[in-house]
Formats: C-alpha cells, sequence, structure tokens
C-alpha cells in the first residue's frame, strides 16, 4: 500500500495539479494532459483527499487556489527546484565531451547558423548526443522549469515570463525588425513612423507568437492601431515568399533580411521609434557549469568571433 507521501508526491499527481493549477480550468487541463475531465476530476480529489483540505475552490465559474492549493503549489516549485538542483551538481562530475546536451529552439526563429554549428560541433566532439527542438514559448518554458532541455534559444525580453529568478540568459545578438513593403511612397524612407504602416493588409507570425505579441505591444506603446493581419505563417522564409508574392506589408528580424536580401523583392527600413530585441541562449542558472554545456556554449562563442552571426547567415544562405 502507498504511503500518504508516496500518493502526494508522485510525478502523475504534481504534474496534473500544476497544470490545472496554471490553467485554472479543468477542460483546457485535462486537454492539455490528454485525458478525460473526469480523470483530472478524480487525480485532484484525490490528492485533496491525501493532503485533507481543499486545494481549489470556485467563484462562480471561476477557479481560485484555496490557502492550501497555494502551499502545495509553493512546495511543488521547491520538490522540481529541488530535483533539478540536484540533478544539475550530478552533471557537473560528467565529462565535457561526452552525453546528451538537449537544446529547445524557437520555432519562428531562423534556425540555419545554430545548425551549421551544431553539424561542426558534433564532429569535433561525436560522443556528444544533440537535440534540436523547435518549440513554441509554452513548450520552452515548461521543458526549462522540467529539465526537459538544457538550452533555450528565444527571443528576449520576454514578458510573458514573470518569474525570471531561475534563469540567465547569455546573448547571441541584437536584432532590429524591419518593415518591408512594396510601396513606392515608402522607398527611400530611413526610417518608417508607426502611423504610414498600417495603410495595407499585413502577412505575420501566428497571433501566440513572440514577434506578433511584439510588434502589437510596440504599437499600442505609440498609440497606433495594430497591423490588420490577413494572413499567417509560423516560419520568416513562408512570410517573405508571401508578402513578395501578394504586396502585404510584413516585418522581420534583421538578420534574416540581411541575409536574404537578394531573394527579398521589396523594401526594407527599421521603424521609428526602433522596435528591438535580443536573440539568446536561456537556461536554468548553474546549468552552464555543467561541462558539456559550458563547452558548447564556449564553442559557439569561439564559433561566432572567428565570423560574426550575421556574416554567416549571408554566407550560408549564399
Amino acid at each position: 500500500m502507498k504511503t500518504k507521501q508516496e500518493n502526494i508526491f508522485s510525478s502523475k499527481t504534481l504534474t496534473y495539479f500544476l497544470q490545472l493549477a496554471e490553467t485554472m480550468n479543468y477542460t483546457q487541463a485535462a486537454q492539455l494532459l490528454g485525458i478525460t475531465q473526469p480523470a483530472l476530476t478524480q487525480q485532484i480529489k484525490k490528492l485533496e483527499r491525501t493532503v485533507d483540505a481543499p486545494l481549489f475552490y470556485s467563484v462562480g465559474k471561476k477557479l481560485h487556489l484555496s490557502d492550501a492549493g497555494r502551499t502545495m503549489l509553493k512546495t511543488t516549485h521547491e520538490i522540481y527546484d529541488l530535483l533539478n538542483q540536484a540533478t544539475d551538481e550530478i552533471q557537473q562530475t560528467t565529462s565535457a565531451t561526452q552525453g546528451k546536451i538537449s537544446i529547445g529552439l524557437l520555432a519562428s526563429l531562423e534556425d540555419r547558423v545554430l545548425e551549421d554549428f551544431a553539424i561542426k560541433y558534433y564532429k569535433q566532439n561525436p560522443e556528444i548526443e544533440l537535440s534540436f527542438h523547435m518549440l513554441t514559448r509554452k513548450e520552452i518554458w515548461e521543458r526549462l522549469e522540467n529539465n526537459q532541455i538544457d538550452l533555450a534559444v528565444m527571443y528576449l525580453p520576454d514578458d510573458s515570463i514573470k518569474n525570471w529568478k531561475p534563469y540567465q540568459s547569455k546573448k547571441i545578438i541584437s536584432e532590429d525588425l524591419l518593415f518591408l513593403h512594396h510601396n513606392e511612397k515608402l522607398a527611400k524612407r530611413k526610417k518608417i513612423k508607426y502611423k504610414d504602416t498600417i495603410d495595407n493588409d499585413w502577412v505575420t507570425y501566428p497571433g501566440q507568437y513572440y514577434l506578433n505579441s511584439f510588434i502589437k505591444e510596440a504599437y499600442k506603446n505609440q498609440l497606433v492601431d495594430a497591423p490588420k493581419s490577413v494572413a499567417h505563417f509560423t516560419t520568416p522564409n513562408q512570410i517573405m515568399r508571401f508578402s513578395n508574392a501578394t504586396g502585404l506589408y510584413t516585418a522581420l528580424p534583421n538578420s534574416y533580411v540581411q541575409a536574404n536580401a537578394a531573394t527579398a523583392n521589396l523594401w526594407s527600413a527599421p521603424f521609428d521609434p526602433a522596435i528591438r530585441f535580443d536573440l539568446a541562449f536561456v537556461f536554468r542558472k548553474e546549468k552552464n557549469q555543467i561541462p558539456r554545456i559550458a563547452n558548447f556554449l564556449s564553442g559557439f562563442d569561439q564559433y561566432i568571433a572567428t565570423e560574426d552571426y550575421i556574416s554567416r547567415l549571408k554566407s550560408i544562405t549564399e
């Protein structure tokens, strides 16, 4: 028979509790977990019976954490932090040139420089097992928190993340977002005012993607209506091609535009004021002390030092 502690701290039970605490919606949490709502409800009630206190309560249709639920949530995060810390401490005694490195990349970014480095790095370190995963922002943060990926490559700042305390970042490159268009009246502009970009429909990333959210926030801060997007694609190649073929406006990072200038049949200019962000590695604190992770990051620094990121991107796409 399982002890009370085993009932509480089983991986499945904590996963279910955390997902419901994040969404505060039984239907949505069950869908994300891939189980039925009654099954989720049963597991939560079982956990509540074990701790002898309600973890959630409802006001109308809205779900809230009880005092006991907040204590359980805090404790669960502390347990995960301890397990991740233990894992990292154990791995700090391992080899710099052996083992697995799992990397999550934001699905909307241009990843060819990173792919090219991965090939070079593997050839130099054939006993390293590299895994690249194209992920959404939400998936990246979930996997970082659960220690399922060692490194993330993503855009910053990311205001959707409220708790940065367990993480640190390492900048790869600073980026300006460029406005792309076919409007001859704007062709000679060195910078583009926000108000001059909304007289035509746009093609953009899907609504939940980082750059799309970043653009909307920038327009909101300038008290200008957000662009009307009538088409959505998940890669910069798709967006560029669709803009070229249809005449729709769009916006893409400077590094991508510079690397693909030869095939970009449109004009480009930075926004005024600029929309700027960083491409960066993100990882849990102390993760860069693990020898194979430290070696990988150091190898990338050396790789970029011999030829900068944009120059490499240009050479890859030529």
